[in-house]
């Protein structure tokens, strides 16, 4: 079998497995590692006073909830995500935080955005341009919907770097190497995109990284492995019985205070040249 990015084919999935995401996509929201990040490139942003702000691949809106949530937003937001469902939650969590009537949900095929050029003070990718079809697509639409002098944020992990702690470890890599496979389309397109940019018409701005670590216990990255191993599983990477052995051990190197994971993370600002 092939292994299908789960978020790339979102609308191929069951309600079930739709639920464990949307649960995944929230509790990653809640996580310091993930506010901390967020926090840190939402302050380098020069935004007008009431900015009009667009997110492609919402998802749940989690992010453009923390973000009309700050006391010095007062301006538009507006995401966009190709799973009906996951607007549908982001619009039904919006409601519930009273913050409905400050974010617009929209369906809609981030490869062809349905806004006209140049409509947008700042157009965030917020962990997407790893799971898309054709990275290089959405980045040229974020920058045509950008206004001149306007700002480009493309957050986004480096998936190729992504490890866990494993008393095995020829068997950890091929682990680690199978959940990136299994989870992200473009596990490395982080590396490609300051070749990328100019091709598009873009100028790096700014850009740095992150190393996200848990060490003796693991709440991120927890997550992550009971969300995700399974694609591993079903796509016929590992022999299952590995699999098993590979999170169990996880989840007693939790609850013991021997656990190590880690991946790196990058933010890359940009404008139209």
């Amino acid at each position: 079998m092939v292994a299908r990015d789960p978020h790339r084919f979102a609308n191929e999935l069951d309600q079930g497995t739709l639920e464990r995401l949307i649960a995944r996509l929230e509790g990653r929201s809640r996580d310091a590692v993930f506010t901390r990040l967020f926090d840190k490139y939402v302050a380098r942003l020069a935004m007008p006073q009431s900015p009009r702000i667009l997110e492609v691949g919402c998802g749940t809106g989690a992010m453009l909830r923390l973000l009309v949530r700050r006391a010095d937003f007062t301006g538009e937001a507006i995401g966009v995500d190709h799973c009906s469902p996951f607007i549908e939650a982001g619009r039904r969590f919006a409601d519930n935080e009273r913050v409905g009537d400050r974010i617009t949900f929209r369906v809609g095929d981030v490869h062809h955005l349905d806004f006209p050029d140049a409509s947008f003070d700042v157009v965030i990718a917020h962990t997407l341009v790893s799971h898309v079809t054709e990275p290089a697509m959405v980045v040229g639409e974020m920058g045509r919907v950008v206004r001149s002098g306007g700002t480009i944020v493309i957050f986004d992990g480096d998936y190729a770097s992504l490890t866990y702690s494993f008393a095995d470890h020829s068997f950890g890599r091929q682990m680690d190497a199978a959940l990136a496979s299994a989870t992200f389309n473009n596990p490395r397109i982080m590396r490609d995109l300051p070749r990328l940019l100019p091709e598009l018409g873009l100028s790096l701005v700014d850009a740095w990284g992150d190393a996200v670590v848990e060490i003796g216990t693991g709440r991120y990255f927890k997550s992550f492995a009971e969300t995700y191993v399974p694609y591993v599983e079903k796509a016929g990477l590992l022999p299952a019985q590995q699999i098993e052995v590979w999170l169990s051990e996880q989840q007693r190197a939790m609850s013991d205070g021997t656990f190590f994971a880690a991946c790196n993370y990058y933010t890359y600002l940009a404008g139209r040249r």
